[in-house]
Formats: structure tokens, sequence, C-alpha cells
């Protein structure tokens, strides 16, 4: 398993009474191909820069196609560059791949088709063991899990917000540099939100005003 492909599974398993947006996800699992191309050596940070290294059999198909989709000259990509660029969809991209392996499935409903049912997670040693490694505080699963707002919804509980993994907590530089650029990029997405939702509730004021 991969990083991205336990940050996916986390989200769906403790998400679900408030589904993480496909956006936020997005980024954060760009941002974990990242971090998992840096534990591969196939690449290296220089300040804010992806820099690729030697080209490396990787054995999941999707970090393949990320490094194959890397920057390799100068001037070189940046981490915040490489989020939104790489993180156009992604979320979709790995649902569908889990969804191909059996890891996800369609939850069958009376009177409609089986396809046409919600994707919901198959019980799976992946799926137990993701959870595993977000129980056991892995900084980097549980930063990324506390990004994207899944962390502690268990059916029953609540987030702990006195109990948050700090980019401080990680002890790989580099690493660190690309939570904290998640943590930026999740940032600006909710205040580019925000922006357009106060211009929609504006024009709909001036609508209202000009029928009226």
């Amino acid at each position: 398993m991969t990083t991205p492909r336990d940050l996916l599974i986390i989200a769906m398993d403790m998400g679900s009474s408030s589904p993480v947006g496909q956006g936020d996800l997005s980024l954060a699992l760009a941002g974990a191909e990242v971090i998992d191309l840096l534990a591969a050596q196939a690449v290296r940070l220089d300040g804010d820069l992806i820099v690729p290294g030697d080209r490396t059999a990787l054995a999941d198909r999707l970090l393949e196609e990320a490094a194959a989709s890397l920057v390799r000259e100068a001037p070189y990509e940046s981490v915040a560059d490489w989020l939104w660029r790489r993180g156009r969809d992604l979320a979709a991209a790995y649902q569908a791949e889990l969804e191909a392996e059996g890891q996800l499935v369609r939850q069958s409903r009376r009177g409609i088709s089986f396809r046409a049912g919600e994707l919901v997670l198959a019980d799976s040693p992946d799926r137990r063991r993701a959870a595993d490694r977000l129980a056991s505080d892995e900084p980097v699963l549980a930063f990324l899990a506390e990004a994207v707002r899944v962390r502690g919804e268990r059916p029953g509980e609540s987030p702990d917000v006195t109990d948050v993994t700090d980019v401080t907590d990680v002890a790989d530089e580099a690493v660190a540099s690309v939570l904290a650029a998640v943590d930026d990029a999740l940032v600006e997405l909710a205040a580019v939100r925000q922006r357009r939702a106060i211009e929609d509730a504006a024009f709909d004021n001036i609508w209202r005003g000009g029928v009226g």
C-alpha cells in the first residue's frame, strides 16, 4: 500500500458522516504522492522545488504515473504548483483504481441496478492496514487525515482539537515541507470557496432586488 491509497481509504472509511471534499482530498493525495516518491528516492527537494532522481520502478501504477509526469528539466516545478496540477481530479483517479482492484464496491440497492449503488469500501487487508497505520499515530498519515478533516470521525466520536499532529512532529525536513505546502493549499482552496460563496450571495441579492 501507498500513502495516497491509505489516505483515500481512511477518508472514505471515517469521513462518511461528513464526506471529504474532492478538491481537498485531491490536493492531499498529490502531497502524499510526493512523500512516497521522496521515500523511494525518486525525487528530492531543492528548497521548494521537486527535483527528479533516477527513474526507478515503482510498485504502484499511479505512483509510476506521478513519477512520469514530473518536470525533469530546470526550472523544476514547486511543490505548490505540483499540488494544483497533479491534484486535479486525483481523488477520482484513485477511486477508480481502487474500484478496479475490488477495494471499492458498488453497494446494491433494492430496485436499482448494482452499478448505480454508492461506492463503499470492501472489507480487505488493505483497509485494515490503513486503519492500523492511522491508529499508530504515524505522523505523516495523521497530519494528512487531520488536514482533510477525517481524523477522529469514528461513529459516536468527535475530533479532538487538542490532539492535532503538527508539521514539527515530522522529523524529515523535506516531508515536513511537503505537508506544510499541502496545508497552505487547503487554506487557499477554502479561501477561494468562501470568496465564491460571498460573490454568489451578493449576486443573488442583486438579482432579487432587481426583480423586486
